[in-house]
Formats: structure tokens, C-alpha cells, sequence
């Protein structure tokens, strides 16, 4: 019987296994540029315009979106070349939370970084860059606007600044940033809006028409990137970022949160029309999305910039075109959210952002579990408590099951003797042997299987658990009495090997009559597979399975006892 529940456990556990690799091949990237590869700056995809006798002249970009309107204009067809790049200037930015450099070239945001987020416990004074524009590793956010009637500003072109340094002072909630350009009486002024304490930034493009005629376009925002590199990051398990899902994702209302990997942006771009919706480029633990404003229609779209030395991935909203009519002006509006997947958070900013923490399709069970799990976390304001609180609250739960499991032990245990005359009886006569042993179990009221249903029910729960502690930035780089981050395995292998010896000693209180030599070699080796597989895995889901491990095993020795004493 207990044999059987040890197999269940492997079985889902090699079953976990299977999966991770065979996710870690589906994100393994088909094209890559070279790390060794130099990309030259004529090259890059974030270059300004380009320069004819000394004049600006603006070229129309490869990843340039297209006007939705069937009204497009011969402007809309790409350009063959990329335009040439112009000496770049950096806009420095610094939040409470966020040191961030804009391109006067675009005025893009090139290089983002996270200040509460070190790149790892080991290195706590280097913040994690979230966006990056050193190649061949690039992810850019990039703003402008596209026009049917003139020219207008986009990613490539080149902004002016009133200052070169921007710093949120002491007593400021809200530190603005603004850009400017102006061409033929048609003046643009794109603000961005740094916020204290938050990851969301506004941008605010205003169109002056101080032209003699009317302009007409559109305004789009959109991430940029090249597919992230993990061939040295060695096996999927022992590292989330080769299986965490890794691309574009779009969400529209009806359709839901929609997933674009890179193998499907390089065969199929998406477009969609809607209302209420956002786009975002999505990793381990962080995200950068677009929020335009909800009751305005958007068009989404995925494009795949097919260039030889360094192709990339891009993910847009375009607004729909505006006609603003000589001495006329409009605002455009969006939310970029760059930083951590907090899923409180995520939630207050748009509907449904909280899905870009992926729990894949044990979402229905992680979401509560993270529920609860946050709930506890609220109230004793410890990480590593409070899974140790949360698998006592399973554990209690699910009580009766273990209790009902358990006592069927108990039972088995008590049939041992017997057990082990039929062996000697029957020898290697199986059938017979398996006959009469389901005879004395039936006689006794004595259910072989009935310690496999709580098995059965913990099994997708630990794996929901899983995804909940690998995909939940709140445990990342949480520390907990020896271990320094239970978002990483335990560095002592203090977790596995304590579970080790609870296996152990659970399966001295096992019935074994009844099992095969083989069985009873596979049965020895278990906790040492177990300690060696748990030596991989988070330490804060190694915390939860050792707790379980020990509380069950104080539970099965109180309640042998109790069937002792009842004879």
C-alpha cells in the first residue's frame, strides 16, 4: 500500500521533472546573435535619424507599426534600410525606486533599473536591469507617433531636453520628465511621469497644430527586445529562468491572457482591434507592460524584425488616428509598468496583470494557495513562517484523510505476522500468495489503497505550491534562519537531508511483508533519490515538503500508538 503512495510521489515528481525540460526546449532559441558578435551602432534598432548635409531627415524605421486606418498612406511601406545613427545623448533619471536612462535619440527608455531589487544576495549594492540596451542582449520601451498627412516624432528621432539630469527630491511624489520636438508649425511635447514608491510611469504625448493645415496620426507604444540567451544556464531545473515563461503576452477582454512566444512572433505576427486592453513582454519574476487607457480602442500587434545581425521581437498598441485641424491640439496617454511581477500590485494597475505571474494550468489552486499564503505572510511578516504556517493549515485540512490513512497502516501493521506466514507458505507462488493476502485484508476490513487518497489529493497541491514559491517575486531573495534566499536551493542542503531522515524513519513504520525484493531496494533508496532531487529545487518548496514530512511522521507515530493500545 505505502509502496504505492512512495511510487505516486516519485512518478509526479519525475513527471515534473519531464515537464521543465521539455519547456526548456520549447524557449531554446533558434537564432541568436553571437555574444562574441559586434553589432555596429548603424545596426541598432533604437537609431535616430538620419543625417543629409547636416539636416534631419526622418526615415521610416523597419519596426515602425503601421497606421490602423485602411487609409494608410504610401509612408506606411518599410524602409529597406535601417536609418543611420547620430550621436547619442542620456537623460539620467532617478526615483526612490528606479534609476532610469532615457535616449534623446527616440527618447526611449534604454536602461531601467530596479533599486529594491539586487541582481542576487551575493551582490546587494547591484540593482537588477530590467531594461537593457547593451547588444546583443536588447529590450528597449519606445514611444512615438506615426502620421498620414506630415512628418511627426517617432523612436528614431531626435528630442530635446531642458536638463540632462532628472532627480525625485525629498517631499515629491511625482517627477516629471518632458522631450521635445518641433517641425513645420507642429509642435509635440511627450512627458514622462515617474512616480515615488512605484514601477508605473505615465506618458503623456500633446500635439500642438500650430501649422497652417491640419495633422493627422496615430500614437504607438511598444517593447522592444532580442530573445534572451540561457545556453550556459545550465539544466532547466537548477534554473527557473529556462522554463518560467519568457515573451510577449496580450490581454483582451473575452479572449483572455494570450501568450506569444518568440517561435510563434517569428511564424505568425498577431494583430486584434479592442478596447480595455495591454501589452506586455514578460519574464521570471518581472515585467514591462503597455496600458493605454481603457475605453480607448487600441490596435495589438506582435512583429518579428527579421535583421540578419540582430533580429528582434516587438509587442505594440497603436491608438486609432486623430485629425487635429490648424491651432488645435491633443493629448495622447499611456501607463508603462516596469518592475517586479508584485501581484497586489498588479491587479490595481489593470485587469487581469496579476496572469503575468504564469502558474500555467495549476493557476485555479496556486492563486488561492498565494492567497492564503499572503494572508499569513500579513500577519506574521516572515516568508519562511509562513509556509511552514501554511502546510500546517493543509495539514490540518486534510486531517481526517491522513488520519484514515494512517490507521490503514496501522491495521497492515498489526496483519504483518500473518503477512509473512503466507509469504513462507506460498513461497514464489504470487498468485496464491496475493489471493490469500486479499482474503485476510478483506476479513479484517482492511483497505490496501486506502492510504493513497491523501496522496492522490497532496500531489497536485504540492505541485500548485511549486509554481506558487518559483513564480512569487515576494519570496526572491527572502531569507530564512540558514537559508539566505528561498528562492534559490538551500545552500547547506540542511532541508533535503532533514526530509531525507523523515522518509526514513516513515518507512520503519511501513508494513513491508508483502513486497519483493526489488520493491524493498527501491524503497531504501528513495530518500536518498529525494535528497538529491530536493538539493535542486527552491528551498522555500524543499521548506514545505520537509515541514509535511515531519508532521506527518508525528502524526502516523501518534496514531500507531493509539491502535496499539486499542488492541
Amino acid at each position: 500500500m505505502n509502496t504505492r503512495t512512495f511510487f505516486l510521489i516519485l512518478l509526479s515528481m519525475l513527471g515534473l521533472l519531464l515537464y521543465m525540460e521539455w519547456q526548456k526546449e520549447q524557449f531554446d532559441p533558434a537564432e541568436r546573435a553571437s555574444d562574441t558578435e559586434f553589432v555596429s551602432e548603424s545596426e541598432a534598432p533604437t537609431s535616430s535619424t538620419a543625417t543629409t548635409g547636416g539636416e534631419e531627415t526622418n526615415t521610416r524605421p523597419d519596426d515602425l507599426p503601421d497606421l490602423p486606418s485602411i487609409q494608410a498612406s504610401s509612408d506606411n511601406t518599410p524602409a529597406t534600410n535601417e536609418p543611420t545613427m547620430v550621436a547619442s545623448r542620456r537623460i539620467s533619471v532617478s526615483t526612490d525606486v528606479l534609476t532610469v536612462d532615457i535616449d534623446a535619440n527616440g527618447g526611449t527608455l534604454v536602461d531601467l533599473r530596479l533599486k529594491d531589487y539586487p541582481v542576487s544576495v551575493s551582490e546587494p549594492n547591484t540593482p537588477f536591469t530590467l531594461l537593457i540596451e547593451q547588444l546583443p542582449q536588447l529590450y528597449v520601451a519606445q514611444a512615438g507617433l506615426i502620421s498620414s498627412t506630415g512628418d511627426a516624432p517617432n523612436h528614431t528621432t531626435r528630442w530635446q531636453s531642458e536638463a540632462e539630469v532628472y532627480e525625485l527630491q525629498p517631499g515629491e511624489n511625482d517627477l516629471e520628465v518632458p522631450l521635445y520636438w518641433s517641425n513645420d508649425g507642429v509642435e509635440v511635447v511627450a512627458t514622462w511621469v515617474f512616480h515615488r514608491g512605484d514601477y508605473r510611469v505615465e506618458l503623456i504625448i500633446e500635439v500642438i497644430n500650430n501649422g497652417l493645415t491640419e495633422w493627422r496620426g496615430a500614437r504607438y507604444v511598444q517593447l522592444q527586445r532580442t530573445e534572451p540567451d540561457y545556453s550556459d544556464a545550465g539544466p532547466a531545473f537548477t534554473n527557473p529562468e529556462r522554463f518560467s515563461y519568457n515573451g510577449a503576452a496580450v490581454f483582451q477582454p473575452g479572449q483572455g491572457f494570450q501568450k506569444f512566444g518568440y517561435d510563434d512572433i517569428r511564424s505568425k505576427a498577431f494583430s486584434a482591434d479592442f478596447e480595455g486592453g495591454w501589452a506586455a513582454m514578460v519574464q521570471h519574476y518581472f515585467l514591462a507592460a503597455w496600458i493605454p487607457p481603457a475605453d480607448e480602442m487600441q490596435r495589438y500587434s506582435t512583429r518579428f524584425v527579421d535583421s540578419d545581425r540582430l533580429p528582434r521581437y516587438v509587442v505594440s498598441a497603436t491608438s486609432p488616428q486623430v485629425t487635429i485641424p490648424s491651432g488645435q491640439s491633443h493629448v495622447f496617454e499611456a501607463q508603462l509598468y516596469a518592475g517586479p511581477k508584485i501581484q497586489n500590485r498588479l491587479k490595481e494597475i489593470a485587469p487581469s496583470l496579476e496572469l503575468t505571474v504564469d502558474y500555467r494550468w495549476f493557476r485555479v489552486i496556486s492563486q488561492p494557495l498565494f492567497w492564503v499564503l499572503d494572508k499569513i505572510h500579513g500577519v506574521i511578516n516572515n516568508w519562511g513562517w509562513s509556509i511552514v504556517a501554511l502546510t500546517l493549515l493543509i495539514k490540518l485540512i486534510f486531517f481526517k484523510l491522513t488520519e484514515a490513512q494512517f490507521r490503514s497502516m496501522g491495521k497492515m501493521r498489526k496483519l504483518q505476522p500473518r503477512i509473512q506466514q503466507l509469504k513462507e507458505r506460498y513461497g514464489d507462488d504470487r498468485q496464491k500468495f496475493g489471493q490469500a493476502m486479499m482474503e485476510i485484508y478483506k476479513k479484517e476490513k482492511v483497505n490496501p489503497l486506502g492510504g493513497c487518497l491523501p496522496v492522490l489529493v497532496q500531489i497536485p497541491i504540492f505541485i500548485s505550491l511549486y509554481w506558487v514559491l518559483l513564480e512569487s517575486v515576494e519570496l526572491r531573495q527572502t531569507a530564512f534562519l540558514w537559508v539566505p534566499d528561498l528562492s534559490r536551493p538551500d545552500p547547506y542542503f540542511i532541508l533535503p537531508v532533514l526530509n531525507g531522515i523523515f522518509m526514513i524513519v516513515t518507512q520503519r513504520l511501513m508494513p513491508t511483508a508483502g513486497m519483493d525484493p526489488i520493491q524493498a531496494k527501491i524503497m531504501m533508496w528513495l530518500p536518498v533519490v529525494f535528497a538529491f532531487m530536493f538539493a535542486l529545487f527552491p528551498a522555500g518548496l524543499v521548506l514545505y515538503w520537509a515541514t509535511n514530512a515531519g508532521v506527518s511522521l508525528a502524526q502516523q507515530w501518534v496514531i500507531l500508538k493509539r491502535i496499539e493500545k486499542e488492541g
